[in-house]
């Protein structure tokens, strides 16, 4: 009896230090002159946390401005894809390229709802290509110069031409 006492002591002592050692330390958003009384009280605590909250602010902006590129001027392109029957097509493989390449950049595929979407730069023209599994491959060309940042496609696809006459 004493042995479980000791033992639901240790264990209730044990979660209330880990309890205390969880709780977040306080931001530092205090006014310049209120942050002089500071350094007496966080004399008593480890100078790590003191210094957690000052480089923190610093690394959203430094990191923002590494990015550069950002993707508010891209052309949208929202497609649908269709069996000859009308169903929606599921796992269809979408390749974009730029006309004037040889090599496809882009690839997606199609949701549960024969949905896509993928976005290019603006200022070309692109290659659509749909491939799939017991269809022909359907082209179409798109162009992201009109000035408007998206178009809508829809693909009805035709059966390959395999065992049919």
């Amino acid at each position: 009896m004493i042995r479980l006492l000791v033992v639901c002591a240790f264990a209730l002592a044990s979660l209330a230090g880990f309890a205390r050692a969880q709780q977040p330390t306080p931001p530092a958003t205090a006014p310049a002159d209120s942050q002089a009384s500071q350094p007496s009280q966080q004399s008593e605590s480890s100078s790590a946390p003191a210094s957690a909250p000052a480089t923190q602010p610093s690394q959203p902006s430094s990191s923002s401005s590494k990015r550069g590129k950002t993707h508010a001027n891209d052309f949208l392109v929202i497609g649908t894809v269709f069996t000859d029957k009308a169903y929606a097509l599921p796992g269809a493989k979408i390749r974009v390229r730029r006309s004037s390449e040889k090599k496809f950049r882009w690839e997606t595929y199609t949701n549960s709802r024969g949905e896509f979407a993928f976005r290019v730069p603006q200022g070309e023209e692109y290659e659509i290509v749909i491939i799939a599994k017991g269809f022909t491959d359907q082209n179409e060309t798109v162009s992201a110069k009109s000035g408007i940042s998206e178009d809508t496609v829809v693909y009805r696809m035709q059966p390959a031409s395999g065992g049919k006459k």
